[in-house]
Formats: C-alpha cells, sequence, structure tokens
C-alpha cells in the first residue's frame, strides 16, 4: 500500500485549518499536504505537526492573487520578481516545516497570451527555483491540471511538463502526477506512469469525473495501487479528493483498497 498523505485543505474541512492536521493523525494518515501555509505562521503549523506526530509533505508557492482567480505566476511575464520573493517565502516556510516538496504553480494565459514567451519564462523561474532550493534538499514539483477544472491553465499534460523537466535540467525538479487530472486529459494512466516514474516526484489521487473519494468513479484505484507498490515507488500519494460528505464517513476506502 503506498504512503498516504491528506490533503487538509480539501479534506477535514468542517474543522479549522490547524485542527485539521490533528484529525489527519487521528484517522491514521502519517503525513499531510495543503495548498498554501501562508494566513499561519511556522510556528503555528510546526507545533501541530509535532504534536501529533505527522509530516507536511508539499505546499504550494505563493500563487499570486488567488482571491482575484489567479493560479500561479511562475509562467507569467512581468512576475518574475514577485515569483522570487515568493519563492522566498515558500522556502522559509519548507525550511521550518520539514516540508520535502513545494509546487511552483504555472498560472492562467489568456488568449493574447505569447505561449512561446510564457514557456521561456516558466523555464527561466525553475532553473531560479531548482538553484535556490538545492542547498535545502527541497524539490520544485510542477504539475499538469485539467483545462475542466482550470481552463487556461499553462500545463495540461504529462509529456509537456516532462519535455520542460528535461529542458530545465535541474536534479531537484520533478512532476506531480495527479491521476485525477491525467485521467481527464489523457487517460493511460498506469502505462504513463511506468514511462515517467524516475522522475515523478509525487503522485496525487481522487475520484473521476466528481473528485470525490478515490473508491467512487471510473478509476481503478486497486489496480495502480499495486502498481506503484510492484514499480516500489517510494513517493507519497496525496489524497487531493472532496469528500462526497463528512470526511471520516468516507474513509472506508483506505481499508478497501488495503493490499
Amino acid at each position: 500500500m503506498p504512503k498516504l498523505a491528506a490533503n487538509i485543505s480539501m479534506m477535514f474541512t468542517e474543522q479549522p485549518f490547524l485542527d485539521r492536521i490533528q484529525a489527519a493523525a487521528n484517522a491514521g494518515f502519517a503525513a499531510v499536504e495543503f495548498l498554501f501555509p501562508y494566513e499561519h505562521t511556522t510556528q503555528e503549523i510546526s507545533a501541530q505537526l509535532s504534536a501529533h506526530k505527522i509530516k507536511n509533505v508539499l505546499f504550494n508557492m505563493p500563487p499570486g492573487d488567488w482571491a482575484a482567480g489567479e493560479r500561479g505566476i511562475a509562467a507569467l511575464p512581468s512576475r518574475q520578481d514577485e515569483f522570487r520573493a515568493g519563492l522566498a517565502k515558500a522556502i522559509a516556510y519548507a525550511k521550518v516545516l520539514g516540508t520535502p516538496n513545494i509546487h511552483a504553480m504555472a498560472g492562467l494565459l489568456s488568449a493574447a497570451s505569447d505561449v512561446a514567451e510564457c514557456r521561456a519564462i516558466f523555464i527561466e523561474n525553475l532553473k531560479y527555483a531548482c538553484a535556490e532550493c538545492a542547498p535545502h534538499n527541497i524539490t520544485v514539483l510542477i504539475e499538469p491540471i485539467n483545462t475542466r477544472d482550470m481552463p487556461g491553465y499553462f500545463l495540461n499534460y504529462q509529456d509537456q511538463a516532462h519535455a520542460i523537466r528535461a529542458e530545465v535540467g535541474a536534479f531537484n525538479l520533478k512532476v506531480q502526477m495527479d491521476f485525477y487530472h491525467v485521467q481527464i486529459m489523457e487517460g493511460d494512466i498506469a502505462t504513463t506512469f511506468r514511462k515517467y516514474q524516475p522522475h515523478i516526484g509525487h503522485v496525487q489521487i481522487a475520484g473521476v469525473p466528481d473528485r470525490h473519494e478515490p473508491d467512487l468513479g471510473e478509476v481503478n484505484y486497486a489496480y495502480l495501487f499495486s502498481l506503484l507498490d510492484e514499480l516500489g515507488y517510494d513517493g507519497w500519494v496525496g489524497c487531493e479528493y472532496r469528500p462526497a460528505k463528512e470526511t471520516a464517513d468516507g474513509l472506508g476506502w483506505v481499508k478497501t483498497l488495503q493490499l
């Protein structure tokens, strides 16, 4: 059975954010991930992680103006100074929290965007981020996201992300493979994972098409979990789904898929 991390930006939302760390630990999770930690101090989050003996394995860099609809700035023109400031903030959090992975969201493109320019900026920013993160043993992640949930997002396909990863050429740049997004955009999850496994730094899961518990919908997670074990995947699997009801009511899938 792969190592599971509860995504507490989506799970346990019946409780305030900091209390979700204890809720995840009480439910048997050994780790948590979340979108953004920045509304809380490092001391507040670290105290909860320590008190409940649970790890934080992933969070996102500052995404720009999230409330206004921005979804990252790493590929956006004229935002490099803001990107670098956000990276410094993310590294400061990761160092205190012991977080091994940070995700650099690329951002949304408009119809007028120059895709080639955005790609070049993305690569330049990723080279800088990887160089800054390397001394702290932090891996930078990029993630293809489906166009149904996030129209206009710069990065949508696994081969697109891995081409960028290869061009950046940094040992600590990996791709975050969310099986939910892959199924929606391209399918063929197992073969794609086999192809890119050495360069996949983090996996996420959710049921398709409704993004509920992973035992709901069209994806055979029992098979995929068995495949991850067979291939010796030793990274974390983030449970980035929206519970259909109360979070605790839907956790039976963990035992159902236990192999």
